[in-house]
């Protein structure tokens, strides 16, 4: 019973999420309430579940309200002009080429195996890029989020190190035969983002050409909203700080190199950095409140969002909803799928990381799997491998990860419509890679 609960109640919240018909804030809260109240627990239970499970949170809502002041300073004074300017040159403003560049700069953010840092680092500065050269920036986020996925196999990651201490084996030796998966993913994610990039110029040029046929009063609605435009332009450009953009570029890459350094929280960095950047750039008192004021509705509202995501895994995981579908998955299945049970779990990775936390897929899930696959001498090494590479490209599509909900921020994008948009390539591409790795001989059946 308490399955079926939990089942209902992820369905219901991911299905609001696509559909969005409710704020994240509103299905985030209330459903796992009211999953909660149904399994048999009371107001005392469910507010201890609220309190541990937004006090694991309050770190990233933090970071994320700080953040989002640092780099909205950052991209005000124009720091990230150059940088835009240079790759539009380089890519003659080519969609193909910005789209493959994306997927070797997010490659290259998330050596340190941090999804939060590698969505601080490159959404903040390719976002621009993309919406100056009308890029969709769901493509922004699944190309970020699909390359960190697969830089995530590093041993420093989360799903290794759980996977080690679950079969108690040395996460290097757990990393090396995941290193070619990891360079073919890498491989075929180019070649995806190429595909995309040439899917996306043709939607750029057929939006030109409808564009080039409005009617005339919609020209003139266009040049009363260019000379908007041009106004906000204008007060834009009053707020770059050209001659000291050297010293903002130090003060940015001193941040990140703190965050991933990790000596102190990465709340802290941004706030420290936040305290530098606004005196640094704006002396008067009154204009750094301006630009407090300009940034910090984003922040609050998807920390909010954060803290509401919070509140939703503490009360999964305190009521156990989430160890209980892990244990029951696999009673359900039929026998004559059992000693196939760690591919066919593998294959359907992604969609599970809709429904269980990376905890309880690889703390709860796996050692079942494991013990199954066990008795038709399936190596658990092998069951490993098949839960991990089918698993972890879904990492950045899941409701039920924190950085992720970073990244929405920081993009000003939507889940549900995330979702929607990645789902079937994430999906497509782990299933791929799981045949690979078969074909390699990493997996046996």
């Amino acid at each position: 019973m308490l399955s079926i609960i939990g089942l209902i109640t992820i369905v219901i919240i991911i299905a609001l999420l696509i559909s969005g018909k409710v704020s994240p804030i509103v299905g985030l809260v209330l459903v796992p309430v009211a999953g909660a109240f149904a399994a048999g627990f009371g107001f005392d239970e469910i507010g201890q579940f609220f309190t541990e499970g937004t006090t694991k949170v309050a770190s990233v809502a933090i970071m994320f309200i700080f953040a989002i002041l640092f780099f909205g300073i950052m991209q005000d004074v124009g720091l990230f002009d150059p940088l835009i300017n240079k790759m539009i040159a380089i890519s003659r403003g080519n969609v193909i080429a910005v789209a493959v560049a994306t997927v070797v700069i997010a490659a290259i953010a998330h050596l340190d195996g941090s999804g939060a840092s590698t969505f601080l680092i490159t959404i903040p500065a390719l976002l621009p890029l993309y919406k100056r050269l009308k890029m969709n920036p769901y493509l922004l986020l699944m190309l970020v989020g699909t390359a960190a996925s697969i830089m995530n196999m590093v041993p420093w990651a989360g799903p290794l190190g759980r996977t080690a201490s679950v079969l108690d084996v040395d996460v290097t030796e757990l990393w090396r035969p995941l290193i070619p998966i990891q360079i073919i993913g890498l491989v075929l994610l180019l070649l995806i983002a190429v595909a995309l990039g040439y899917r996306e110029k043709r939607l750029i040029a057929k939006k030109a050409a409808l564009g080039e046929a409005a009617s005339e009063e919609e020209v003139s609605e266009d040049v009363i909203a260019g000379a908007q435009l041009a106004a906000a332009v204008a007060e834009e450009n009053s707020v770059k700080r050209p001659k000291l953009l050297w010293i903002n570029a130090l003060l940015a890459i001193a941040v990140i190199g703190v965050l991933v350094w990790g000596i102190i929280p990465a709340g802290f960095a941004f706030m420290i950095g936040v305290s530098i950047a606004l005196p640094l750039n704006f002396p008067k008192v009154q204009d750094q409140m301006e630009r407090i004021k300009v940034h910090a509705p984003g922040g609050i509202m998807m920390a909010t969002i954060i803290l509401a995501a919070g509140s939703f895994l503490g009360i999964l995981n305190g009521t156990e909803m989430l160890t209980s579908i892990a244990t029951d998955l696999v009673t359900v299945l039929p026998a004559f799928v059992a000693p196939y049970l760690h591919v066919i779990i593998g294959m359907f990775g992604v969609p599970f990381d809709l429904l269980l936390s990376t905890d309880a897929y690889y703390f709860a899930l796996l050692p079942i799997i494991d013990q199954v696959a066990l008795t038709f001498g399936i190596p658990s090494l092998s069951t490993a491998y098949a839960m991990i590479i089918g698993n972890i490209i879904g990492t950045f599509v899941s409701p039920l990860s924190p950085a992720l909900w970073l990244a929405l921020g920081l993009a000003g994008l939507e889940m549900g419509k995330h979702i929607r948009y990645s789902f079937m390539m994430m999906w497509g591409l782990s299933i791929l890679l799981l045949i690979i790795a078969v074909l390699l001989g990493v997996i046996i059946i």
